[in-house]
């Protein structure tokens, strides 16, 4: 094989990545699979999609190794085949608010309520956590809180908020987060919190994007993960 054909091929290998990407519902597939292993039935009645859509895709996303499957009975189970594919995910967005027009409106139709955003960066945030200054409550079901979470974060679903809201305190800002900008259940979680008279913020971050800007993250079986270390 000559060079010139070694890199064409070398590119080609690249591409598999960039064409597994290049769909909407895989890149939110990939979001949800992000948030920890789920069925295809869970996928699916998250993404509003049928089984057989939900196969072709998470098919491709496969070919490309950028997921990994086990069978548990009659269940298909997927999830991603490394924290890297999610990183990728957030590299991918923030280039896009970067370049387009169109996405930067797209986000700004979605916070419909930019003063509710918190305004202190990750560091401060982790600070105060840590301090108790602030109150962190991951909104997401406590099965995504169980695979990776905030550090100092309470796992308090948004299903149940209403019914558990009096766990928290009212003299304490109160910030939530779920699965990153594009999700709204924090947006709700937030609504709720001051139509009850607490002082409640959200964060657009994610799990993935805490790690991808190099913090750690925690789950319920492992220690905390982090490539750098942060304060």
């Amino acid at each position: 094989m000559n060079k010139r054909t070694l890199k064409d091929s070398l590119y080609e290998q690249v591409s598999r990545i960039g064409k597994a990407f290049a769909s909407p519902k895989r890149l939110e597939l990939l979001e949800m699979l992000a948030q920890g292993e789920k069925s295809v039935e869970m996928l699916t009645a998250e993404l509003a999609i049928d089984v057989k859509l939900a196969s072709a895709h998470l098919k491709a996303l496969r070919d490309a190794n950028l997921v990994r499957v086990r069978r548990e009975g009659k269940y298909i189970f997927y999830r991603l085949s490394g924290s890297d594919v999610a990183q990728l995910g957030v590299s991918l967005r923030t280039v896009a608010e970067e370049h387009l027009l169109e996405m930067r409106m797209a986000l700004q139709q979605l916070v419909s309520e930019p003063d509710h955003l918190v305004k202190t960066s990750r560091a401060e945030l982790l600070q105060q956590a840590r301090h108790g200054q602030v109150v962190v409550i991951d909104v997401r079901p406590q099965t995504e809180f169980e695979a990776a979470h905030l550090p100092y974060a309470r796992s308090l679903p948004l299903s149940e908020l209403e019914q558990r809201i009096n766990e928290l305190p009212l003299d304490v800002d109160i910030v939530a987060y779920c699965r990153g900008p594009f999700c709204l259940m924090s947006d709700e979680a937030v609504k709720l919190l001051l139509a009850r008279g607490y002082k409640a913020h959200k964060t657009p971050d994610g799990v993935s994007e805490w790690q991808a800007a190099g913090f750690a993250i925690e789950s319920s079986t492992t220690v905390p993960v982090s490539t750098k270390a942060k304060s």
